[in-house]
């Protein structure tokens, strides 16, 4: 099993936080937030290798935080980073780009785990990788906001009491539920092929949940449930907000 951490972007609502660094790199509690999750990722035993993807412009901060990692943490397995060749906003990839990238790139014929390098939270994810080894189908990680106006925001999930999905929405008006997807995600070997498919067919090459939106009315796929905390880092607000909880 292979995991994936999507950091390509440019974070331009944190600017200028993130004008000349990457939002993966902003200190929670003193401590990056790609860190909290290498930290989550090397609990899984059955994990042989994480790849980070960015841009171009931060190719060098990744680098040398993977330097500065390595040498601080008990690495049990390869970090690679790679440069999608991106510039700017205007010709970057897009998460869903950034996906085929990796699977073309390093030729990946293993199981996935996709996980936003903006999602900060307490959970283990070893619960997860279970669920998707039971299921064998493509995970989604969901969350319960126990806001629908605040859910409006995110991609609306529903889904039954065997946890396959039965909705999904990006951004509605009136969402009927406040369970949104957070992005985490966890693809079989056998369905890689199909982000291929999706880009081909579609347009939109970011927001991967757009994938999930095209891919649930073709195939199962399930949700897990995380609990506790959970920031979606996208403004100063919840970025002020996760430091004051992890401190």
């Amino acid at each position: 099993m292979r995991a994936l951490l999507l950091s390509a972007g440019y974070a331009t609502r944190l600017y200028p936080l993130t004008l000349n660094q990457p939002k993966a790199l902003l200190s929670v509690a003193g401590k990056p937030i790609l860190d909290y999750l290498m930290d989550k990722l090397f609990e899984l035993s059955s994990l042989d290798e994480i790849y980070v993807v960015t841009n171009h412009k931060f190719y060098g901060h990744f680098v040398e935080w993977k330097h500065r990692y390595t040498e601080e943490a008990l690495v049990k397995f390869p970090i690679v980073v790679l440069d999608d060749g991106s510039t700017t906003e205007e010709n970057r990839l897009g998460a869903i780009g950034d996906i085929q990238f990796t699977i073309e790139r390093m030729q990946l014929q293993d199981d996935l785990i996709v996980l936003a390098s903006d999602n900060l939270f307490c959970a283990s994810l070893t619960s997860f990788v279970s669920e998707a080894k039971r299921k064998n189908s493509p995970l989604l990680g969901v969350y319960n906001l126990k806001d629908k106006q605040l859910a409006s925001k995110y991609g609306v999930v529903s889904f039954d009491a065997n946890g396959k999905l039965s909705y999904f929405e990006e951004k509605p008006q009136n969402p009927p539920t406040s369970w949104v997807a957070m992005a985490l995600y966890f693809f079989p070997k056998s369905i890689l092929s199909l982000v291929k498919t999706y880009l081909r067919e579609q347009k939109n090459t970011d927001q991967p949940g757009r994938f999930i939106q095209w891919l649930y009315p073709q195939m199962d796929v399930y949700v897990w449930e995380l609990t506790g905390l959970w920031f979606d880092i996208g403004s100063k607000e919840t970025l002020e907000a996760a430091n004051l909880a992890f401190q």
